[in-house]
């Protein structure tokens, strides 16, 4: 039964989707142009992969470093080095989600850089970050593209 893993999959496949659409609908001078009262869309939508980036990498390579350094403005100067971007992300979440066999591994403990928890607790505060990050870029988005 896996169930429930195939859903957090969708979601989790469904954010990046609408992360690259956000990026690629902007014209690349726009791409970490400031909103109103807000970040930019390219900083929001790199916060939100870093955000799976981290979660993913840490339980499929032990890798809990935070990505900022390889995601900032300065590294990732284009929207297709921001897509690379993402699609790199995509593929550590993907591998992570081939090994869990069953819904029962969701109830697994984990040991993350802030202590021991269950896979699902940490798989659902992960979505939440990176959707409230998207949920900013898209904010952003709007902006941008209705005062250009």
């Amino acid at each position: 039964m896996r169930q429930s893993i195939e859903s957090l999959d969708d979601q989790f496949a469904g954010l990046h989707r609408q992360s690259c659409d956000l990026i690629k609908g902007l014209s690349p001078d726009l791409l970490y142009l400031k909103a109103r009262k807000s970040d930019s869309c390219g900083e929001q939508v790199l916060r939100s992969a870093a955000a799976v980036e981290r979660a993913f990498g840490g339980l499929t390579a032990n890798l809990w470093d935070d990505p900022f350094e390889w995601t900032l403005p300065e590294t990732l100067t284009t929207t297709e080095k921001v897509i690379e971007y993402l699609a790199e992300v995509e593929v550590t979440r993907r591998r992570a989600f081939a090994a869990f066999k069953s819904d029962l591994d969701l109830w697994k403990e984990i040991m993350t850089p802030s202590g021991k928890t269950q896979l699902l607790p940490f798989l659902l505060d992960t979505l939440q970050r990176a959707r409230h990050h998207q949920q900013r870029a898209s904010e952003a988005f709007v902006q941008l593209t209705t005062d250009n």
